[in-house]
């Protein structure tokens, strides 16, 4: 199986208020969303994630790597840059990079922390925006039905397949 997530923020306490996120502190937050991970991903699925695992945290971020079930794949985000040269992604990710190109099955997809106006491929899966549409590319990006944000807050705290991100991002668009 092949998932898709974005911008968990592990460890960060700010984005709690935010993203207006249900929970009472990091902790809460932090132990939900691994709960989440490995309540669906198994060993060998594949996991993307479209940047900002981790930001601020007091611990680590190996010590959620550790706990994460699955094949994971990384794609850089703004956040990441904080400290992915202080671990070995080796022993935690199959592979990092900034920006994916790939076919799942689907079509082309290219994949991206930041929501990309123009891009190769059939599809676009990104992060970044969390679930802000105050920001100005929104009204754009909604009439996109060909680009899916993969965030947590838009995806159920939990890593996603293709099909429930594009019922979860139409949901999305049509709420907001």
């Amino acid at each position: 199986m092949v998932y898709f997530i974005s911008d968990l923020h592990l460890g960060h306490k700010s984005v709690i208020d935010m993203c207006r996120r249900p929970f009472a502190d990091v902790e809460e937050m932090n132990e939900a969303l691994i709960a989440a991970w490995n309540g669906r991903v198994r060993k060998n699925d594949h996991v993307y994630i479209v940047g900002d695992f981790s930001f601020r945290s007091d611990v680590s971020p190996e010590e959620y790597l550790k706990r994460l079930k699955g094949r994971k794949h990384l794609i850089i985000g703004n956040h990441d840059r904080t400290w992915i040269d202080k671990i070995d992604l080796a022993k935690y990710f199959e592979d990092w990079t900034s920006m994916l190109v790939t076919d799942f099955g689907k079509g082309k997809t290219t994949l991206c922390h930041f929501p990309m106006l123009a891009f190769e491929g059939k599809y676009l899966i990104h992060g970044h925006m969390h679930n802000n549409t105050a920001r100005t590319y929104w009204s754009y990006l909604r009439t996109m039905d060909n680009a899916f944000n993969a965030g947590v807050d838009v995806n159920g705290f939990m890593p996603v397949t293709f099909e429930e991100l594009v019922a979860n991002n139409a949901e999305f668009r049509k709420n907001n």
